[in-house]
């Protein structure tokens, strides 16, 4: 590193010149691939050319383009352009040689929206624990996941790999141990997290792994092509590279919109997705990615990386807010979801639980479909194997609004980044935090910079016992809690969801 004012590193592609915020060197907006445009429209990433002179990274870059419908509507700082594929890095110490573990963070948003440059993802508090903290974006929606003829399947999957490699080339210059690289991701981030896992292509770009509510949501091509055909026919395309490639990023992005806002007229040939709307996932396409992550990890995959992996207690509570249906859920709704998402039928649930009526019914089997057993499910196939695995369930009920959540849905994440009032997480937080609050956030970050350094996250590992921590106000250790559901989806192997023929 240059000393001056401002921190500057050299990379394999030209110097950077980033900032301090609070004595930790930040450098934003640092592309790891060339803008995904024109010849390289839907095609593998290509990494970076270089620049001369020194490049400044004090903005992070533009969002890829994706859904309109299930947008954030968080505003970010980045300007207008096609420099989608960027990452931004936080360091301690930002010295070639410092050694410091390096946590890469992948952001969640089910595949369809999302970028790194939300307030909740700033890595300097994580990063003031002792690590390198990097985030990145990645393509998404149909510029990254959809079956298109001609195009690599996973692209957004690829674009991760790329931004690993570059982590790989150039993090010791910001005071990074590549041999020491943590990646982390919750929700569709979680689900990326497992599908790296399971891919042959991004053996050796981390050494541990961190996955937080991983979605039980993977495709087969058959499924991913229909898909990709519907948003064709939107706009009167057909699915292929060419055709997409000449339809303007945001008019594509619009047409899976259109899509997402209609997906029950296909619930005939694309299943429970089409109840539960997710239009997007990895495509299990045997190339890319050769098998479900459950299954490549049952078989040995990635044996050798330390996996700490968990979920929240209430996974679907903050749906049913957004959803209108929290706390006015009807018999009809339950029969529903249990009929479409349980693994042996509606009655299975009622016979498991037969004191709960139907809003508890209806929380329970979502939760456990979307995230809780695809969760349980990764760390049983890693710890089978004899991977090293940490398990955690976190119950700590978010204050906020009226305090009626519990531990919801992407709860996790300020507490991990210790983002506690920016943002979105102030709403579920309350702002400002409570010393609870903090305290816990404090632990959490504790236990995630731990495992980065040296892959104990400070309780003992899950195995045939099913020890987990409960991340609470008062923390413990624990037999896995959510036993009855557990049992309910033993014989389950979350296979990659078919295109139904009919």
């Amino acid at each position: 590193m240059t000393v001056s004012a401002e921190p500057e590193v050299r990379t394999g592609a030209g110097v950077l010149r980033g900032g301090w915020a609070a004595g930790v060197a930040v450098f934003r907006g640092v592309p790891y691939a060339e803008p995904p445009v024109g010849e390289l429209r839907f095609a593998a990433p290509r990494a970076v050319g270089g620049w001369t002179g020194v490049r400044a990274a004090d903005s992070y870059g533009p969002p890829p383009p994706q859904a309109g419908v299930l947008a954030t509507g968080a505003r970010t700082e980045e300007g207008a352009g096609d420099d989608w594929l960027s990452v931004n890095v936080w360091s301690s110490d930002p010295a070639p040689g410092a050694g410091l573990p390096v946590l890469v963070w992948i952001p969640g948003g089910g595949y369809a929206v999302g970028t790194s440059s939300l307030p909740e993802f700033d890595g300097g508090r994580l990063a003031a624990g002792g690590v390198v903290v990097v985030t990145l974006n990645y393509r998404l929606g149909v510029e990254g996941f959809v079956q298109i003829d001609g195009a690599p399947a996973n692209r957004g999957l690829l674009d991760q790999v790329a931004a690993l490699e570059w982590v790989r080339d150039n993090i010791r210059g910001f005071g990074g141990d590549p041999d020491r690289v943590t990646v982390f991701g919750q929700s569709a981030g979680g689900g990326s997290v497992a599908a790296l896992l399971a891919m042959p292509r991004a053996a050796g770009l981390f050494r541990r792994a961190v996955a937080q509510s991983v979605p039980g949501t993977f495709f087969s091509p058959e499924l991913a092509a229909d898909i990709a055909a519907a948003c064709a026919a939107e706009l009167g395309v057909r699915p292929t590279m060419a055709d997409l490639s000449a339809v303007e990023p945001a008019l594509l992005s619009a047409a899976g919109d259109a899509v997402f806002a209609k997906m029950d007229e296909w619930k005939d040939r694309w299943g429970p997705i089409t109840y539960r709307r997710i239009p997007y996932a990895p495509v299990v396409d045997g190339d890319v990615l050769p098998a479900t992550p459950w299954e490549a990890l049952a078989n040995g995959a990635c044996r050798d990386v330390d996996l700490l992996i968990g979920h929240v207690r209430d996974e679907h509570r903050l749906f049913s807010l957004i959803e209108g249906v929290l706390g006015q859920v009807t018999e009809e709704q339950a029969e529903t979801a249990l009929r479409t998402l349980a693994p042996d039928g509606a009655r299975s649930y009622r016979e498991a639980f037969p004191a709960a009526g139907p809003e508890e019914l209806y929380e329970l089997v979502n939760s456990d479909w979307l995230f809780r057993m695809p969760t349980l499910h990764l760390a049983q196939a890693h710890a089978n194997s004899g991977g090293r695995t940490h398990f955690y369930e976190l119950t700590w009920p978010a204050p906020g609004l009226g305090g009626g959540l519990g531990a919801c849905h992407g709860l996790d994440v300020p507490l991990v980044f210790g983002n506690l009032s920016s943002g979105q997480p102030a709403l579920l937080i309350g702002d400002p935090p409570s010393a609870e609050a903090e305290a816990l956030s404090a632990r959490i970050r504790t236990a995630w910079t731990s495992f980065a350094t040296n892959g104990d996250p400070g309780w003992p590992t899950y195995d045939d016992q099913r020890l987990v921590q409960l991340l609470d106000s008062h923390s413990t250790v624990t037999t896995y809690p959510e036993e009855a559901s557990r049992l309910l989806w033993q014989h389950h192997t979350f296979p990659a969801l078919p295109l139904i023929d009919r």
